[in-house]
């Protein structure tokens, strides 16, 4: 029994550092062979997790075995066009200047009610308001209403936009994150001002934040205060 927790604990540990090792879009959307290569670790994981009797380097060193595969495959796709397209197909334009290519969507086995669906997802309604839409090679609906529908920017407006900042994560659940706290240019006596101008204490924040032109976020654990 004791074996059987310590292999599913290697096999986890592996698995997590496979996927990261794949990189982040494993996470999002996926391509078909990146679906290929998820469903794959999965089957080659349970294998040696649920039988003991099967050496556990049997299951790692397939999984390995298809990282390395996948990761030649993803330098050879990026310098190859027609490898990038056989492994991962091309976007399909389903809607071209307002008009539905019926012809598209049943190559692509996409229905009407389907497509309504992906545009609502969208927040459109009305297909006459769209001027393309774009089936990605990961499965997604790229939607570009016509411009006369699109929301107005600042720019559109003529009023002057204020400045954008990234802020950055100074304390995460009661944690000080120190990296991000010289990223900010901020040290712990300034945390403790602010800690202080809230009456509240390191272990009390539930998150805090700053941006360039120092603007502070900061909230509270639940039940704390």
């Amino acid at each position: 029994m004791i074996s059987t927790y310590c292999r599913t604990i290697v096999l986890y540990l592996i698995l997590i550092l496979v996927i990261r090792l794949l990189g982040k879009r494993q996470i999002g959307q996926l391509e078909p062979s990146e679906l290929v290569v998820t469903m794959l670790l999965a089957d080659l994981a349970s294998i040696p997790m649920q039988d003991g009797g099967i050496p556990l380097y049997s299951g790692v060193l397939p999984i390995f075995t298809v990282l390395a595969l996948e990761l030649i495959l993803s330098v050879l796709s990026v310098k190859s066009l027609g490898l990038r397209r056989l492994l991962c197909g091309k976007p399909v334009i389903l809607i071209e200047n307002g008009k539905v290519l019926q012809s598209s969507l049943k190559k692509t086995r996409l229905s009407l009610d389907e497509l309504t669906g992906h545009l609502r997802q969208k927040d459109v309604l009305d297909l006459s308001q769209v001027q393309y839409a774009i089936l990605e090679t990961n499965g997604s609906l790229s939607v570009f209403p016509y411009p006369k529908y699109r929301p107005a920017s600042a720019m559109d407006a003529g009023i002057p936009a204020s400045k954008q900042y990234m802020p950055v994560t100074i304390v995460s659940d009661g944690c000080l994150l120190w990296e991000n706290l010289e990223l900010a240019q901020k040290d712990a006596a300034w945390v403790q001002r602010v800690l202080l101008s809230r009456n509240a204490t390191l272990e009390q924040t539930w998150l805090l934040t700053v941006d360039k032109s120092d603007r502070v976020l900061w909230l509270a654990k639940e039940g704390c205060l």
